[in-house]
Formats: C-alpha cells, structure tokens, sequence
C-alpha cells in the first residue's frame, strides 16, 4: 500500500488498528528478510536499566508507570531489554489495547546506553535509531556489529 494512500485511508477510517500499521510497517528487503520500518513521528523510549523478561503485558505497564514515569496508553513505544542484553521487548498502544513485540538474539548483544546517559531512566531515540539497533547497527560506530553477519 502506498503511504500516501495509507494516510488517506486512516484519516477516513480514523481506526487505532489503521494507526498502528501506520507505525509499524513491515518491508521485505532486497535480500528477502522482513525489515521492521517505524514512522518518523513515533515516540521511542528506552528504559536504560535492565528489566525482568518474564513481565509482559501488566508487568511492563507497571514498569513504564513506576520506573519511566510516563503514561503507558500515549501511544509511545517503550523498549526494555534484560541484563544480559540479548533479548528486548517493546510495549505499545494503539488506542484499543497494549501490543507486546520481543527479539530475542541468538548469538551477541544489543548495545544498550548505559544508565547514567540520561535522567529519569529513559532515553529518547529517534524511530530509526530503533530500526538499526534492532539491525543490529552499532549506534556509537555506525556500523553493524560482527555478530550480525550472516552465515551464507
């Protein structure tokens, strides 16, 4: 579907489902794998401090309330990640209900700030940042990291 059709679409429609495909659009790249692309006006906040993965829907809700200190249903998206870094969750509104999307790595880790680089224990990131750290793309160097490399 065009974007700009899409965007016509959901001002007609005016569905929070709309709106969320809106935001998460999948693509398949040139290499055939499906590549997670995020809309430029998403809010992205990344708790810093390592969470308890086996929280889910509630639990994290809790967490983004306690912890964040922001309003979960805003419609941001919040990435928690556990203390060993390889496997991360994002929590999400749409305007009908909670999403739950998780990655876990097979092998590496994702390079997470440290909690010190920011206040609040949260850090704002650009919608893309989001995409090339979930890519495995080094935020610090620009580069991909060596574990990503795929096996041919």
């Amino acid at each position: 579907m065009d974007f700009a059709v899409a965007v016509s679409y959901a001002r007609q429609m005016s569905s929070a489902r709309v709106f969320f495909k809106l935001h998460f659009m999948k693509k398949v790249s040139s290499s055939g794998r499906t590549v997670l692309t995020l809309s430029g006006s998403l809010r992205v906040f990344l708790a810093l401090a390592p969470c308890d993965m086996r929280k889910s829907f509630d639990g994290l809700h809790a967490e983004v309330i306690s912890r964040l200190g922001d309003d979960p249903r805003s419609g941001a998206v919040f990435v928690f990640i556990n203390r060993s870094r390889n496997l991360l969750k994002l929590l999400h509104w749409d305007g009908t209900g909670l999403w739950v999307h998780a990655k876990r790595l097979e092998k590496g880790t994702f390079r997470w700030p440290k909690p010190a680089d920011a206040k609040d224990g949260k850090l704002s990131l650009e919608p893309a940042a989001l995409a090339m750290l979930t890519d495995g793309i080094d935020l610090r160097d620009g580069m991909r990291r060596a574990w990503f490399e795929r096996e041919k």
